[in-house]
């Protein structure tokens, strides 16, 4: 009997200590019943302490979450940890032709349901949606922080889903879900996306239009994504340019039927022809089409499409690793 009492102790602590242990791998919940830290992720969000040096962890469990979120430059080195990526939700449903209180449109930028200036800034296993629906440019994420990662995580709109904003931000997307109908990857940001799901949605569109620095090497890199959708057939570019200097690769990818053959659309302006970097290298799939591809863009050569690599694009940072700043 007195063994019994034992192993049942035994078995309670070691019980208590697994749940301690699972609590200490996040310094915050976030719960909707209050069963949490906090009921709202900005709660959370405020509640990191300015410019932590080490990585601050935040749980957040199942629902939808209608806020308007803004992650300020000084909070850096957290990382958002979803319960479910379908089930929980961070979401908002402002655009760009919607008026303030002064009568004025909010603009693009204004329409972000979520703003991202820390640096080191990580999410997993969530959703960012913007629900306005198809009403204009209206967008679900907007990125200025440096060294910002996504793993399995959704991001859900219609034109202008996926903002990169930052000059000097470099972003890794791995195993995320990105949908939209016009533009809906764009801005000036370094951003490679790996083993990724595009999906092309309604009546056709663009998928990026990019808006690099002419002194920046790389815009956006997709490595071995696939390129889905529900729009008709060839009814969607790979891209168009934002700006003169636009710069976007297709490494290894496959496109479906949604792709149009030219593949690139010059925005009506012929000299961009001559300064974007428009590249592709063995794609396949119904919309892989090389021969048929506008005459400015580019079909990169084996050793061309070995500089495509996130070691070769990142430098000094390497995704899902500790940043050291070099000397």
């Amino acid at each position: 009997m007195k063994q019994i009492k034992k192993l049942s102790v035994l078995l309670i602590l070691l019980f208590c200590a697994f749940i301690q242990g699972q609590a200490q791998k996040h310094d915050f919940v976030v719960a909707k019943d209050g069963s949490g830290d906090f009921k709202t992720v900005q709660e959370a969000l405020q509640a990191v302490p300015d410019f932590r040096k080490k990585t601050t962890t935040i749980f957040i469990k199942n629902g939808i979450y209608k806020e308007k979120l803004t992650l300020a430059a000084t909070k850096t080195n957290v990382r958002l940890v979803g319960e479910n990526v379908k089930s929980t939700v961070l979401t908002y449903d402002d655009f760009a032709s919607k008026k303030n209180r002064f009568g004025e449109e909010i603009g693009t930028t204004g329409s972000t349901s979520f703003f991202v200036f820390g640096d080191d800034f990580s999410a997993e296993n969530i959703t960012f949606e913007n629900s306005s629906g198809p009403v204009g440019q209206a967008v679900a994420v907007r990125i200025d922080g440096d060294r910002v990662m996504f793993t399995n995580c959704r991001f859900l709109g219609f034109q202008d889903t996926l903002y990169p904003h930052g000059e000097k931000s470099r972003q890794y997307y791995k195993n995320c879900y990105i949908e939209g109908t016009v533009d809906f990857i764009f801005g000036w940001s370094t951003a490679v996306f790996e083993d990724c799901e595009i999906f092309c949605k309604k009546d056709g569109g663009y998928v990026t239009a990019a808006s690099t620095e002419p002194e920046t090497p790389f815009g956006f890199v997709f490595l071995n994504c696939r390129i889905t959708g529900d729009a008709p057939a060839n009814s969607f570019y790979l891209g168009r340019p934002w700006r003169p200097f636009a710069k976007t690769a297709f490494i290894n990818c496959t496109l479906g039927k949604q792709i149009k053959p030219e593949g690139w659309h010059n925005w009506n302006k012929p000299d961009a022809e001559k300064t974007t970097v428009y590249a592709e290298y063995n794609s396949k799939g119904p919309g892989a089409a090389p021969a048929k591809r506008v005459n400015w863009a580019k079909q990169l050569t084996p050793q061309e499409a070995q500089q495509y690599t996130p070691d070769n694009i990142f430098k000094d940072w390497q995704p899902g690793k500790a940043y050291t700043a070099t000397k």
